[in-house]
Formats: C-alpha cells, sequence, structure tokens
C-alpha cells in the first residue's frame, strides 16, 4: 500500500517565511509618532502619537511591497526601499531587535 504524499499547505507556507522574514519587527518614524509592530503571524500593530493600537490587522509581504487589511476593512500599502519603509507619506525605519543575553 503506497502512502499517499500531501503537498505543503500553502498557509503554513507563508506562516513559516512570515517567521523569517528580514522586515519583522518594530518600524518607527524619526520623531518616534507612528510605530509599526509586523509580526511573525501576519499580524500589525501601528501606535500614532499617544495612541496605542490605533490600527490592527493583517498584512501580507510580495517582494517589497507590503500590503494592509486593518481589521475594520480599510487597506493601505507602502514599499520597502533601501531599508526604508515608505508608508502613507511616512517614511519609517526598522528598530534593530536586542541581541538576547547568554
Amino acid at each position: 500500500m503506497r502512502t499517499p504524499r500531501y503537498a505543503p499547505c500553502p498557509i503554513l507556507l507563508k506562516e513559516t517565511r512570515l517567521q523569517t522574514h528580514p522586515y519583522l519587527g518594530l518600524w518607527i518614524t524619526g520623531d518616534g509618532h507612528a510605530h509599526h509592530h509586523l509580526q511573525p503571524d501576519g499580524r500589525y500593530d501601528e501606535a500614532r502619537g499617544r495612541r496605542e493600537s490605533a490600527y490592527r490587522g493583517s498584512y501580507s509581504i510580495d517582494s517589497t511591497h507590503i500590503t494592509y487589511l486593518d481589521d475594520t476593512g480599510f487597506s493601505a500599502d507602502g514599499d520597502f526601499i533601501d531599508g526604508v519603509l515608505h508608508h502613507a507619506g511616512m517614511q519609517l525605519i526598522r528598530v534593530p531587535a536586542p541581541i538576547a543575553s547568554q
């Protein structure tokens, strides 16, 4: 009897790619007004000024283009150019992740 072969689930492949994607993490504007946290599970959390979690939703990345879908149904996009996230007239720089102490 042959064991059936299954193709990897596209959703699991997407999650695996997102968990190791170089664009993950915290992105902030130079003045600190806006923060985007791109999470490994495909979710984002955006703070604006004193409003924590002003926008939340899912995101997808295709090459250097990011598409946001807010939980309210609003969509937006941006582009990563030379290490800078360009989104809604803002330029955000990635904050390096802290190095774990041993």
